[in-house]
């Protein structure tokens, strides 16, 4: 019986360093956080960076959709929300809300595209069945 697609909750305080002279955060930053929250995702998928290193098979990203709704600034916390969207044969989606702690302001939206990928052949695999199994 299909359980829900996995689901994460990240947080980040936003540095000096995501930010340009106006204190206002870069996109380069939101894609960083986003990154953080994938890679967390993936290892609720199984593939924590141990095995991704072990056998050589990674999720790469091949579509990023993004959508800067609010701008973010120097000092606020963002809880960045992801989660498994869609399956097909050889990729999946994942989803992505960016929202200001201090008052439920959506900053962000996002999706992306991934394939997974045998480094070794340098080829996309098909996705692993269990995962249809599992949460379709």
């Amino acid at each position: 019986m299909p359980v829900p697609p996995p689901t994460l909750e990240t947080r980040e305080e936003i540095m000096f360093f995501d930010t340009d002279c106006g204190g206002v955060v870069h996109n380069i930053a939101y894609l960083r956080m986003i990154e953080t929250c994938r890679t967390r995702l993936a290892a609720l998928m199984g593939m924590d960076l141990r095995t991704m290193s072990e056998t050589r098979v990674f999720p790469v990203v091949t579509r990023t959709e993004i959508d800067y709704k609010r701008p973010a600034k120097l000092g606020d916390w963002i809880v960045i929300r992801g989660r498994l969207e869609e399956l097909a044969r050889a990729r999946f989606w994942c989803a992505f809300e960016m929202v200001r702690e201090a008052d439920g302001t959506v900053l962000v939206t996002a999706r992306q595209a991934l394939a997974l990928v045998s480094m070794r052949e340098g080829k996309p695999l098909r996705l692993p069945a269990e995962w249809a199994d599992k949460w379709a």
